[in-house]
């Protein structure tokens, strides 16, 4: 009698939770991998950016000749062509979380590369430099009102910019030495990362802040660093610095903490190239055993991970992953490049990790609890 009662409240827990499941929407979510395709005449893509809900997707495709254009994909409509600026190249970098606004590098008639930003309604919006003949945008904030990058000023000297249309490009200056570049900005576009010389005319990582000014975030015991995201908050900073055996490392900075070494796949280089909005997931690329590049995903949990072990049963035979390159703020929505067995070339990915809901797993375990659920011998 009492090993039917318990069966009976078995069952009561799961036909709720599937039934709560079900009702969320959640019971036919799956992870996934969608190749992105290439442009017409194209025949190498990289992703570089994400949308908050991974409906759009940004990057660069190039073709036999390695002139890139910059595109932009969205499931429904596949890679749309960005143009330039009246050159032959551009490459999309960044995008705002919906997926609207558009950041990049793209050459004008003169053969020069300058920052721009892309929306629907404009095209492409040439965003100057600092008197200088080139500039790149790297980065845009959530709601697409700050971008950030590199632009050359009136000596030719490249240097680390925010921008927004009410101010233009603002100078944000160097850790004592004359170069510098912004790669990451914060959610509201009040922190920027990057990487800057010092006097010593080395690179190091630099968090900016209006107050502040230029933060140096170190390295990891050696020569080199540069901060490439940040979370929403600006509290944690991701990047690649060299420890002192001069082995690149993928980093995860915070102020009470410093520089936390995210190790490597059993190889020696890693890089962190994007975090999640709360600072919890990093991504990026670390050399496996072989040597060979693979795409990785860290947590606190589970230390770093090769989304190709994890994620196997969703790569053909032969496909591989092979940076990860942006994720969207929920950690849930990953975007890179990656060798396509079945089209037979490296194109720009996209992963829907799609994570269990915390809420759901609080909720089987609260069940289980209040039913006095046990797992017992048979």
């Amino acid at each position: 009698m009492r090993r039917s009662v318990c069966l009976w409240a078995k069952a009561l827990a799961s036909a709720c939770v599937m039934s709560l499941v079900a009702t969320a929407g959640w019971s036919q979510q799956q992870p996934s991998i969608t190749w992105l395709g290439m442009l017409p005449g194209y025949d190498r893509g990289l992703a570089w950016g994400v949308s908050a809900d991974g409906s759009v997707v940004v990057g660069g495709a190039a073709n036999a000749a390695r002139q890139a254009r910059a595109f932009r994909w969205t499931a429904a409509g596949g890679m749309q062509n960005l143009g330039t600026l009246g050159g032959d190249q551009s490459v999309a970098f960044g995008v705002s979380a919906d997926g609207s606004v558009v950041v990049g590098r793209a050459y004008n008639a003169a053969g020069r590369p300058r920052a721009f930003l892309w929306t629907q309604a404009t095209g492409m919006q040439d965003l100057g430099t600092l008197g200088g003949r080139e500039s790149e945008a790297l980065d845009v904030s959530a709601d697409g009102s700050v971008v950030v990058g590199g632009a050359y000023n009136a000596a030719e000297q490249l240097r680390a910019f925010r921008w927004t249309q009410a101010t233009g490009m603002q100078d944000l200056g160097t850790l004592g030495g004359t170069v510098s570049e912004a790669l990451g900005v914060s959610a509201d576009g009040s922190i920027v990362v990057g990487s800057a010389h010092n006097t010593a005319w080395q690179w190091r990582a630099f968090r900016w802040t209006a107050a502040g000014g230029m933060h140096n975030l170190g390295t990891l015991g050696g020569d080199w660093s540069a901060a490439w995201d940040v979370s929403a908050d600006g509290n944690v900073v991701v990047g690649s610095a060299r420890n002192a055996a001069g082995q690149l490392r993928a980093f995860r900075w915070m102020q009470a903490t410093g520089m936390q070494d995210l190790g490597a796949l059993g190889g020696v280089g890693s890089e962190a190239l994007g975090v999640s909005a709360d600072g919890s997931v990093v991504v990026g690329w670390a050399q496996n055993a072989a040597g060979q590049a693979r795409a990785f995903r860290w947590t606190a949990a589970g230390g770093m991970e090769d989304l190709n072990i994890t994620y196997a049963s969703l790569l053909t035979s032969e496909s591989v992953l092979q940076v990860a390159t942006a994720t969207s703020p929920d950690g849930r929505y990953i975007a890179g490049q990656g060798f396509n067995a079945a089209a037979g070339r490296v194109e720009g990915f996209l992963l829907d990790t799609v994570p269990e809901p915390a809420s759901l797993l609080a909720l089987g375990a609260g069940l289980a609890g209040l039913l006095g659920l046990r797992r017992r011998k048979q």
